[in-house]
């Protein structure tokens, strides 16, 4: 049994197919996604189409992002919204239904009831294993993950602040790297490669090391940590 890490998504359905394909996740294999998956890219709502329907074949743990916790912001509070449509909000309505004029508040009814199940109650502030631990952004190191604030969960840039207290690897998402590589530091590995920008979504075999990546131009390349 494989530990599936697969970093953040933002709406980029072509690459999280194509990645899927080239993984090919075996039914006893686990997967954890790592948060946001809306914003930014053109197709968010298919991206959580296919992560619903991932989870009937296979064991799937569904972290909660930033992203998410915007969406999840601005469909009850109009200021919020106007935040979240400029941070890649506007994108993720428009895979919902082009608007007639301009977004408004009201045009998030056109997200489906089981979407918005799956923000609020699918979607976990963090996972752990014997051997790893699972967040969005960030864990601090002194701290257990109960303890761990939010606004480190889900906001903190990835820094090298040192091992975590239980001696587990962090396996993280958020801190965007540029050059389309996982960042491993031994203790923590960040696995955000930019799929939104000119970057990469990596799958990580967080036993072994081995990564997989796809971009939005359904090219593929595979190697393992450094």
């Amino acid at each position: 049994m494989r530990t599936l890490a697969i970093g953040d998504i933002h709406g980029c359905l072509t690459a999280l197919d194509t990645l899927l394909e080239f993984v090919d996740p075996a039914v006893e294999d686990q997967i954890v996604t790592l948060g946001d998956y809306v914003d930014r890219g053109p197709d968010s709502q298919g991206v959580i189409e296919r992560i619903l329907a991932l989870q009937k074949q296979h064991s799937v743990v569904c972290l909660r992002g930033n992203h998410e916790i915007m969406m999840q912001e601005g469909r009850h509070d109009e200021m919020a919204f106007h935040t979240w449509a400029m941070y890649g909000g506007e994108e993720t309505l428009l895979s919902y239904g082009p608007p007639e004029e301009e977004f408004l508040p009201e045009h998030m009814a056109r997200i489906p009831e089981s979407h918005w199940l799956f923000l609020d109650e699918t979607c976990r502030r963090y996972h752990e294993t014997d051997t790893h631990i699972f967040v969005h952004a960030n864990a601090w190191p002194s701290l257990s993950l109960a303890d761990q604030s939010d606004s480190v969960l889900f906001w903190e840039r990835f820094a090298n602040n040192g091992p975590h207290c239980s001696g587990k690897t962090v396996i993280c998402g958020h801190s965007s790297q540029k050059s389309g590589w996982p960042l491993n530091v031994g203790h923590s590995i960040c696995i955000d490669t930019w799929i939104y920008g000119d970057g990469w979504l990596t799958c990580l075999d967080v036993a072994s090391g081995q990564f997989w990546q796809a971009n939005e131009k359904a090219e593929r390349r595979t190697g393992l940590l450094a």
